[in-house]
């Protein structure tokens, strides 16, 4: 569901328009080098700055960030400096700052990120539009740090279970403040790792509306220089896992079990339960790394279903099968796979499953069960269309497509409608392919019949055994580069396309919304398209018994029939129209083929 009104709309500066207040909520803690682009994104929004109060709290920062806070109060009567001890994690001065919050909505900024100058009244003009209780932003990552969910649909309302925003709990998003203030949200105190999830999973589970604006990126993730983010320290692994089995008994609490409690624990696997078994677990000596996975097992049997282990990737139900069986060699065997080395590529195996690279596949010296191995689910086409273009009335395709770590052996365009398939071999070698759809041929050898054809690609992947042996296929939609029918691509352009017996129709490719999947609609007597039907005859007619005319040629000297019959054929490089003696003037076709224009007329078609 859209966000009302619309989101193109000239963005008001100044006074213009009422707006909600905002608190701005930022903790600090000596990231002096980073305050003019974290602060100076929230002195330069377009939101009217009387609608803004910046809370920014310094947590005992020793490298002068809080004299440089204390000179920028001076400057921006609408920032409020609190300054306290230092308190080892982000938590407290954020409930600092939340408790002399007095805006309508709260947002917390992270000291070394950044807004952009248009995030604050989007957002609030989403939150009061939409009466959300929290609204996430686009978030985009900078500086080698990543984003942790791509939000790429603006939606009014979205669900907690059927949209990507449980991926992200982290604090940066705007809530409305009588909200937390009646969950009585606050963050745990104390802690620099995973000190925001239970605010976010609280207010995400308990929140009436949550909206998502992704019509431009709202927030900035950047990675630090000296890799000083809090989610790059060092940590107590064994003591970070039993804390994060006390958020997780909270979701237990709060979701019972079934499929949506599974879909939020697989997040919490990939975010904090395995997130430890990489380069961490390597850095442990072997006793250390034995406490690591005794302080997860207990996780893993509370929350680790068939549902949960089947959605998580090879190399992560990898890792959870071995804490769960107590394979620690194992899984030292798999995490050294993921992180010191990498594993060796998939490979197709003769039961025409795919199977991920990692140590001890069917080894019968380690019990690891090959479900454990199997990504076939997860091979997806990878490809692109690059260009569309009519040679005559041909049209030729060429793009990219490969399936990851298998190639490809054979590709195939695949021409679709109402439960039939034409397929169109293409020309496959090192990644690219090339096709010509001639609608003459293209239906197994005979014409393509009358009407709007969806056009994906095929590619298959042979195993060892070659064609013979097992395969894999996968399809997917063609989707052009790029807007190329709105910027005006000749291969949009309808024209008349020949398709021997079965007559010429006017062939006009276009793109279906709103994804953008490519479409070849035929159209024998152009109802559909009378206007691109006489464009397409205009451009395409030729003179009697002759070549093609040239583009914007006048009708033929000579007048045809005025209601001639449907006895057009074609000729090398040519159309032949044979008048009609006598009988009933013909209405099924237009006389475009032999006319420089054709329009409807009583009884019949008239050319001329």
């Amino acid at each position: 569901m859209p966000v009302p009104d619309d989101p193109e709309a000239e963005v008001p500066t100044g006074s213009r328009a009422p707006a909600p207040t905002v608190s701005v909520i930022v903790p600090v803690h000596n990231t002096r080098r980073y305050l003019d682009r974290s602060l100076g994104s929230v002195f330069a929004q377009t939101l009217d700055r009387r609608h803004i109060e910046v809370i920014a709290v310094d947590d005992g920062s020793t490298d002068g960030s809080a004299e440089w806070l204390a000179e920028q109060a001076r400057r921006h009567p609408h920032l409020t400096v609190l300054r306290q001890e230092a308190s080892g994690g982000a938590g407290k001065p954020r409930n600092a700052g939340l408790a002399r919050a007095t805006g309508d909505y709260v947002f917390f900024l992270d000291s070394d990120d950044r807004l952009d100058p248009e995030a604050l009244f989007w957002l609030t003009r989403t939150a009061q539009q939409c009466r959300s209780d929290i609204v996430y932003g686009r978030i985009a990552g900078a500086d080698g740090r990543a984003a942790p969910v791509d939000l790429r649909t603006t939606s009014a309302r979205v669900s907690v279970f059927d949209s990507p925003v449980y991926w992200s709990l982290a604090a940066y998003k705007l809530f409305r403040r009588s909200f937390v203030e009646r969950h009585r949200l606050r963050f745990v105190e104390g802690r620099l790792l995973a000190e925001d999830l239970p605010f976010g999973i609280t207010a995400l589970l308990r929140a009436d509306v949550v909206s998502v604006f992704a019509d431009r990126t709202c927030y900035y993730l950047h990675g630090r220089e000296d890799n000083s983010n809090a989610t790059r320290q060092d940590t107590d692994w064994c003591e970070y896992l039993g804390y994060i089995g006390t958020v997780l008994d909270r979701v237990a609490a709060e979701v019972p079990p079934g499929a949506d409690r599974d879909k939020l624990m697989v997040r919490h696997f990939h975010g904090e339960i395995l997130m430890p078994f990489g380069a961490p677990y390597l850095a442990r000596d072997p006793a250390g790394r034995t406490a690591m996975a005794a302080a997860a097992r207990p996780l893993v049997e509370r929350h680790l279903t068939d549902r949960v282990l089947t959605a998580l990737p090879p190399g992560l139900r990898l890792r959870a099968h071995c804490l769960r069986a107590g394979l620690d060699d194992e899984l030292t065997a798999v995490v050294r796979a993921d992180t010191a080395t990498r594993p060796d590529p998939p490979h197709l195996g003769g039961d025409g499953r795919v199977y991920a690279g990692y140590p001890y596949f069917r080894d019968p010296r380690h019990a690891l069960p090959d479900a454990c191995y199997d990504l076939t689910d997860r091979v997806v086409l990878r490809q692109r269309l690059l260009r569309q273009h009519w040679v005559g009335g041909v049209l030729h395709l060429r793009g990219t497509a490969t399936l990851p770590d298998l190639g490809g052996d054979t590709v195939e365009i695949l021409l679709r409608r109402n439960g039939t398939t034409h397929r169109v071999p293409a020309r496959y070698a090192d990644g690219a392919w090339r096709a010509a759809v001639d609608p003459a041929t293209a239906a197994d050898g005979g014409p393509v019949p009358d009407g709007v054809w969806g056009l994906k690609i095929a590619v298959t992947a042979y195993g060892p055994g070659g064609a013979a042996g097992p395969a894999l296929r996968r399809e997917a939609w063609l989707v052009p580069d790029g807007d190329a029918e709105d910027a005006g691509d000749p291969g949009f352009v309808p024209r008349i396309a020949g398709r021997g017996a079965a007559g010429p129709a006017v062939a006009a490719l276009f793109r279906s919304r709103p994804h953008g999947h490519l479409n070849l609609d035929l159209d024998g007597d152009g109802a559909r398209r009378p206007s691109a039907a006489i464009c397409a005859a205009r451009r395409t007619a030729p003179a009697p018994d002759g070549p093609p005319s040239p583009p914007g040629s006048p009708s033929p000297a000579a007048p045809w029939t005025p209601d001639c019959g449907w006895s057009s054929r074609t000729r090398p490089a040519r159309w032949h129209c044979a008048p009609r003696p006598s009988g009933p003037p013909a209405t099924a076709t237009p006389c475009a083929p032999c006319c420089a224009a054709a329009r409807r007329a009583p009884g019949g078609w008239r050319c001329g």
